[in-house]
């Protein structure tokens, strides 16, 4: 599993606070211990006024890289913005995201072209938010045609088929997990992620269904999860589901991680 590590986000209180304060040291330290919990990418989410928002993501980059070589997420909803922000990254990375919204692809698509960076891409347009299946992947044929003229290989795209409200749902998961099992059959190279914890909004003991949404989605073909990677029951399951789906020979990244501490303790097992 792709894990993009969700903590340096302006939105979150406490992140909220720190890049008000300049709290540096909590946000070097949210980043060693995302990278350190099994992170693939440090999601970076300023969160701020439009007009900081470019010299936060700079400045908040540069805090990430200079603690861990943990490729950054640059995340806003603003395509202009992550394309500019691209120029802060010492390696690269991932785009978090674009859509058939307005100009954003246009936005991001040709700066990323003739490199290894990465992009999500929400299945959404101009119009409202489909419920449908049939309607996101009409969205998905028009992104792929987009990356097609730009040369963006499909193993650089992170499809996110818009995790809603499960309690608003008609159908349960249904439309998500048909569109990303769809998706994969077409494109079998290509990732798909999604916000693990938007399912359960307004929702009681929100935990346990978002648990269970991961391990649905991943056996509909989820490889990639915006999420915590310093929950350990959240690292556990994943390691887990991945192990039961045929995805880790013989175990060894499950056994691995529980050795490493990155889920099941705090502290490594004894030597028997």
């Amino acid at each position: 599993m792709i894990i993009i590590g969700e903590k340096i986000n302006g939105s979150i209180p406490s992140m909220s606070k720190a890049i008000a304060e300049k709290n540096e040291d909590h946000i070097k330290n949210l980043a060693e211990k995302q990278s350190a919990a099994g992170a693939t990418f440090i999601d970076v989410c300023a969160s701020v006024d439009p007009a900081q928002e470019l010299e936060t993501l700079h400045w908040l980059i540069d805090l990430v890289q200079g603690v861990t070589d943990t490729p950054v997420a640059i995340d806003s909803p603003n395509a202009k913005t992550c394309a500019e922000a691209v120029k802060f990254c010492k390696r690269p990375g991932l785009i978090n995201s674009v859509s058939m919204e307005g100009d954003k692809i246009e936005q991001v698509f040709p700066v990323i072209a003739d490199t290894k960076w990465e992009c999500v891409a929400l299945l959404c347009d101009d119009t409202e938010i489909s419920k449908t299946i049939e309607k996101r992947l009409q969205v998905f044929e028009r992104i792929m045609a987009k990356a097609k003229e730009y040369k963006i290989e499909p193993k650089r795209l992170h499809i996110d088929p818009l995790v809603q409200m499960l309690c608003t749902s008609e159908d349960g998961i249904e439309s998500i997990t048909g569109a990303m099992r769809t998706i994969k059959k077409q494109y079998p190279s290509i990732h798909i992620t999604g916000g693990a914890s938007n399912i359960s909004f307004n929702l009681p003991a929100r935990k346990y269904v978002n648990q269970g949404f991961i391990i649905l989605s991943m056996a509909a073909g989820m490889d990639s999860a915006i999420l915590d990677p310093l929950n350990k029951d959240m690292m556990g399951l994943i390691y887990a589901a991945e192990a039961l789906l045929g995805q880790d020979d013989f175990c060894m990244e499950y056994i691995s991680a529980f050795r490493e501490g990155i889920f099941g303790g705090d502290a490594k097992p004894r030597a028997s």
